[in-house]
């Protein structure tokens, strides 16, 4: 079982969080720069360690070069325990 999510990723920040923009869409800060893949090895080593999995089943399936990156975490993993995970309080509109 896997989930795949969308997130959007913002290097060089000088902090590594995440929470959702406006729009509801993650956001994740992060301290590396966006070159030789430095970014995203720490965005799938912040992901692994929130979620305690292992680094190899953080994967990016899409956007390994830009901002906007899909990712699919094996495992049973869904939004709910995601956001848990990083910290993320949301509010089910009924």
């Amino acid at each position: 079982m896997a989930y795949v999510f969308d997130v959007k990723v913002v290097p060089q920040s000088g902090k590594q969080r995440c929470q959702l923009d406006k729009g509801g869409a993650l956001k994740c800060y992060l301290r590396s720069a966006p070159e030789g893949g430095k970014a995203n090895d720490e965005l799938c080593t912040f992901l692994g360690k929130s979620l305690k999995v292992p680094k190899k089943a953080v994967s990016i399936v899409l956007g390994e070069t830009a901002r906007k990156k899909r990712i699919k975490i094996e495992g049973t993993v869904d939004q709910h325990k995601l956001y848990n995970a990083l910290g993320i309080d949301i509010q089910l509109k009924i």
